[in-house]
């Protein structure tokens, strides 16, 4: 072709046997695609730089000599962990092979050790925190090391509040990475506590602000106290737990309080809660800082308790398994999904035999709505599931 492709799809034209062959619970069955062997080019490993995530973890990335592979210029590509680098045997200077993982992520997969320079110096993996100079840990079973200074290392600090603002958690509008970094460079925050101490007039100063961005941000913080108990719980970062753990700790444990409370035997007795982390929320409340900003942000009126209505579900929704596809008016998908969970629903992200209904919005997705189609399953639309709810 004129352009590039990186693979094909071969499937089945007629509908009648597509319908017929049917679909697993993830593809279809009258489809399978057929993916090209990824482009390789060859530079040279420069050097090896290393970068702090917001959880601590210690990602190492390789500098290269620029090369054009698959019609962009590649600088860099990550080397994930230690025991990848130890696997390839680097060394500086190296002539490398780089492909991009599923035709986007440059990665280093092999060494031309012909072309190994004699005396060259071989890559190690570094003892302690580029950031801040801690020394790194590695747990048993855990292929990252981790920086454990998580309250002072300023890359963690910086991504456990873009963490918190971020759509999924607080839904903190106008605080980008650069806003987060001019805050914290301006020594304004310090801490995810430290935004709602935030002023409109501390804000309209700073470069790229103004009155409005100012005031948008304010608006924004404010709106975030709506936010439920379990969105609060993933939007403070604790190691390990994510939204489905954060969602399922909610329910268990009704406030904040129960589960601080909780040791790590409570803990592992909840379904889908294992040792590694029971053991990463204790050791959060075990820290008496982490304790003080959560104090801080009750004083502010943060939700830290599972509101009554959420607890009482009706049960209509109780042993169905529901799709949500589209843009929707009146609730965002996040509220849609969590109207769904207290009304007893379980939500999914793919349509099978299964699926009881899909809640479409405008745009729905072709696939989905071909799928649900192909199967017979219901569609309904915004005001549909809002009259079936009683809502509307």
């Amino acid at each position: 072709m004129d352009y590039d492709i990186d693979g094909v799809v071969i499937k089945i034209n007629s509908i009648t046997q597509q319908n017929e062959l049917g679909f697993t619970a993830k593809s279809p069955r009258w489809a399978i695609s057929f993916k090209y062997k990824a482009e390789q080019a060859v530079t040279r490993l420069l050097s090896i730089a290393f970068q702090v995530g917001r959880t601590g973890n210690v990602t190492p990335v390789a500098n290269l000599e620029p090369v054009l592979l698959a019609g962009t210029t590649v600088k860099r590509a990550s080397l994930h962990n230690a025991d990848q680098i130890g696997l390839l045997d680097l060394h500086i200077n190296d002539h490398v092979f780089v492909e991009k993982g599923g035709e986007i992520i440059p990665k280093i997969v092999g060494v031309d050790r012909a072309k190994r320079e004699p005396g060259s110096l071989k890559a190690e993996f570094i003892t302690n925190c580029p950031e801040c100079g801690t020394l790194l840990v590695r747990n048993e079973g855990e292929a990252n090391h981790y920086c454990p200074d998580y309250l002072h290392c300023s890359p963690q600090i910086k991504g456990r509040i873009e963490h918190f603002i971020s759509r999924k958690a607080m839904d903190i509008d106008g605080l980008g990475e650069e806003t987060i970094d001019l805050l914290f460079s301006k020594g304004l925050i310090r801490n995810i506590a430290d935004l709602y101490d935030l002023k409109k007039e501390q804000l309209v100063p700073l470069e790229r602000m103004g009155e409005k961005s100012a005031a948008n941000i304010i608006k924004s913080i404010n709106n975030s106290f709506r936010i439920p108990y379990h969105r609060v719980l993933f939007a403070l970062g604790i190691r390990h737990v994510g939204e489905t753990v954060a969602s399922t700790l909610a329910k268990e444990f009704r406030s904040i309080d129960e589960l601080m409370a909780a040791d790590v035997d409570k803990l592992t007795n909840v379904r889908e809660i294992g040792p590694k982390i029971a053991g990463s929320i204790v050791c959060y409340f075990l820290d008496q800082e982490n304790i003080e900003i959560i104090i801080r942000l009750k004083s502010y009126g943060l939700t830290f308790v599972e509101k009554s209505e959420a607890v009482l579900s009706t049960g209509l929704l109780t042993g169905k398994t529901i799709v949500i596809s589209g843009v929707f008016k009146r609730h965002t998908r996040e509220e849609y999904k969590e109207i769904i969970e207290k009304l007893g629903g379980k939500n999914s992200s793919s349509i099978s035999g299964s699926t009881s209904f899909v809640l479409a919005g405008e745009n729905m997705g072709p696939v989905k709505l071909e799928k649900a189609a192909g199967l017979g399953i219901e569609i309904l639309d915004e005001h549909a599931f809002l009259r079936l709810t009683g809502e509307e």
